[in-house]
């Protein structure tokens, strides 16, 4: 405990001295309970949640293991109020559980709500919201919960503070044989222990860094339930890149995997569909739902679900009696529904820090860089008269970026250089200063997939994408990203497009990923906000004057 590099706070609140010779350490085991709250230079401010804590207990991690953390890295002792909570938030994990069982009057098997704690139970059945859905009392200990409601008690559960363990089961959907075709490679040590975690739990997400083969570990977990399986994904071209991935590295055959999206609607054994089609509405009604009981599906793969739309998460509370997991990066949702990832798809059952997994040489290091740019007076006037919700846009696309762009670009001359961007009108600007190919929302799909190729085989050298690129695409030789704009003050965002960085190169070199950021505007300001989640997992960013660069 003695000069530790953490400061517990009675309200919850823990803070890290970067510069303390412990602090990545003690970052690492931080980041398993706790979220990062604010990441200035010196110290990092942390937060300990309720909905942490269940994660990381539902992940295998005790109280005692998250207060021996604090115990171990803490310059103070922990404030003993804080030490008594996270004993009585973790303990409300797994006091209700949620079974199948057979009940008087039934001759088959129930969904059952049951506590050995009195208390509780009778808590939460007085509650306006779960009464509803329970539809008998069979014993002082057991609830009968109406069988359409598996997922909503779940997530009214969550909201009163007392997440249940749901072992109530899944069904083994139609068999079907798949296995890892493993004969020059295996997975890795992580993606096997994130497989068995998952397995062993039922369902639930798996957190792992973009490049650390998140798709490898939906593969072992096909094999390890051959079962048929739907796979959800962000766009049509994630959705090929799964195709060939399963093709690559599992005994399927292409007669086995259908494409459901807006260019094909093929059910087969494995079918991978678009979040969009799965979205879509024809007169106000959801047009492909069809598609979630087209077949006997024994496994749903969510990709990226950190970005699964508002209304997946109710089809979503409908098809809890099959097994669900959830693949990812990051938990953080913009829209704040965290809550509901952990009631609907399942709490985090695996999660490697990226430092981590870095250092093992499974992903690329990288080196980050925020280059402030400086608005010419015009410019900065028109900044200045502008109203408030137009001015993110002025700063973000100040044309005195373009400059910037093409100095860096000249800097890492023979490097595969990605420029990404929100807004089209910038992007096509950019794209013609450099000379060089884009790719938006209204490239067509072989134009992207032949874009994407000619960039990975080296033909392109450089390639500016906007958001369609952040998702799901695998462009292993990128080794410089130049963020020119973004999704205001998104932490998603930043690290999926990190990400697209942190695939081993064959080089071995470091990737540079910079952001441009117009100086003191409320560019800047949301740029701290984007890179929280980044420094939760021991990224720093350096300064860059941008009149010193060409330099």
């Amino acid at each position: 405990m003695a000069d530790g590099p953490l400061i517990v706070q009675s309200d919850r609140t823990v803070l890290l001295e970067v510069a303390h010779p412990d602090a990545e350490s003690a970052r690492h085991e931080l980041a398993i309970f706790a979220e990062l709250e604010r990441a200035p230079e010196h110290i990092h401010t942390y937060r300990i949640t309720r909905l942490g804590l269940w994660n990381a207990r539902a992940a295998g991690h005790t109280a005692e293991d998250m207060l021996g953390t604090l115990d171990r890295w803490t310059r103070f002792p922990v404030p003993p109020s804080v030490a008594i909570d996270i004993r009585e938030t973790v303990g409300r994990y797994g006091r209700l559980v949620i079974e199948r069982d057979t009940v008087a009057g039934s001759d088959e098997p129930a969904l059952v709500l049951r506590s050995t704690d009195a208390a509780v139970l009778a808590e939460v059945t007085k509650n306006k919201r779960i009464q509803p859905l329970l539809v008998g009392h069979p014993s002082p200990d057991t609830y009968v919960i109406d069988a359409w409601a598996r997922g909503q008690i779940k997530q009214e559960l969550l909201k009163i503070g007392w997440p249940a363990e749901d072992f109530a089961g899944y069904t083994p959907g139609t068999p079907h044989p798949i296995d890892l075709a493993e004969q020059d490679w295996h997975l890795r040590p992580y993606q096997r222990q994130a497989v068995d975690a998952f397995t062993d739990g039922g369902s639930g997400v798996v957190v792992l860094p973009c490049g650390a083969g998140k798709t490898l570990v939906g593969a072992g977990a096909m094999a390890d339930t051959k079962t048929t399986t739907l796979i959800l994904v962000t766009n049509t071209v994630s959705a090929r890149q799964w195709r060939d991935e399963l093709l690559k590295r599992t005994s399927l055959t292409p007669e086995e995997i259908g494409e459901y999206s807006g260019q094909a609607k093929e059910v087969k054994p494995v079918t991978i569909a678009t979040y969009q089609i799965l979205t879509a509405k024809r007169k106000g009604q959801y047009a492909h739902l069809a598609l979630l009981d087209a077949l006997d599906w024994g496994l749903i793969v969510y990709d990226e679900v950190h970005l699964l739309p508002a209304p997946v998460f109710k089809l979503t509370a409908d098809l809890q009696a099959r097994r669900r997991l959830g693949l990812t990066a990051t938990l953080v949702r913009e829209d704040g529904r965290e809550g509901d990832v952990f009631s609907l798809i399942g709490p985090k059952r695996f999660d490697a820090p990226w430092k981590e997994i870095e250092s093992q040489g499974f992903i690329s290091p990288a080196a980050c860089y925020e280059v402030r740019v400086d608005l010419p007076a015009g410019e900065r006037l028109e900044y200045a008269a502008a109203a408030d919700d137009e001015r993110y846009r002025l700063a973000a696309t100040a044309p005195a970026k373009i400059g910037v762009v093409k100095d860096l670009v000249a800097r890492h001359a023979g490097e595969q250089t990605l420029v990404i961007g929100q807004y089209l009108d910038q992007i096509d600007e950019i794209a013609r200063a450099l000379g060089a190919p884009q790719i938006t929302g209204a490239t067509p799909v072989d134009e992207r997939e032949e874009l994407y190729r000619g960039f990975r085989e080296g033909q392109i050298p450089v390639l500016v994408v906007s958001k369609v690129a952040n998702f799901s695409v695998d462009l292993p030789e990128a080794s410089v990203a130049i963020q020119v704009s973004g999704s205001f003050g998104s932490r998603q965002e930043e690290a999926q497009r990190l990400g697209r960085l942190l695939r081993p190169k064959q080089s071995g070199n470091t990737a540079s990923f910079y952001t441009l950021i117009a100086r003191d505007t409320v560019d800047q300001d949301f740029a701290q906000n984007r890179q929280r989640f980044l420094a939760e997992q021991g990224y720093s960013y350096t300064i860059l004057d941008a009149d010193k660069l060409a330099a």
